[in-house]
């Protein structure tokens, strides 16, 4: 019974934090409300303030959990992975809610008191992981420090999404995103790497984060 009753709060807990996405993905968290995301998720509030003391607390859930859904290319580590993740992100973004909220409050956090570099933080972490690789295979340059590039990358890349959803609903997020990379390329790759480096998404399996 105890068991039960603790899967039963936990289906409620992501169904309300899958309809705080939704919500927030569409109207942003100063037009959010609770009462919106308890309309969308069909509970009552109270079920609301039983996991999530406030609208902000909910807003933190979802950047946490923006990743839960998402796959990664499978493929050969290295810089042509990067470049994979970062345009599969790009696609994943037109339709993976999560996903998308969480990016979007994160840009937005200023507006609830918040100042949570956690979600920049993985992005930066998982592209030097795979840059570290890129780097033993002798594929960057030996000025390229693969943690300022990954920063740099995750700042750009942000602002480069925000700009996509502003002015296309994120509908030409990957050829913006391989237009960063023809830029990027002759500052990071070693110039016999770049001609092999495909800048088009990948069509391979994928593997979860």
């Amino acid at each position: 019974m105890a068991q039960l009753k603790q899967d039963r709060a936990l289906y409620t807990r992501a169904k309300i934090i899958r309809a705080a996405a939704e919500v927030f993905d569409d109207l942003g968290f100063a037009s959010a409300s609770l009462s919106k995301i308890v309309n969308r998720a069909g509970v009552t509030i109270g079920a609301v303030y039983f996991h999530f003391t406030s609208k902000e607390e909910l807003a933190r859930a979802v950047m946490a959990e923006q990743v839960t859904d998402m796959t990664f290319p499978a493929g050969e580590e290295g810089l042509q992975l990067v470049i994979d993740i970062t345009l599969d992100v790009a696609r994943q973004l037109q339709h993976n809610t999560l996903l998308r909220a969480g990016i979007r409050l994160a840009v937005e956090q200023g507006a609830f008191g918040l100042e949570d570099d956690a979600a920049y933080s993985l992005w930066t972490e998982l592209l030097r992981r795979q840059l570290a690789v890129a780097r033993e295979r002798g594929e960057l340059l030996d000025r390229v420090d693969e943690r300022e590039f990954a920063q740099l990358l995750v700042g750009a890349y942000t602002g480069t999404q925000l700009v996509s959803q502003i002015t296309a609903g994120h509908d030409d997020l990957t050829e913006r995103i391989a237009t960063l990379w023809y830029y990027f390329l002759p500052g990071v790759a070693v110039p016999e790497v770049i001609p092999r480096l495909r800048l088009e998404p990948a069509t391979s399996d994928t593997e979860s984060f």
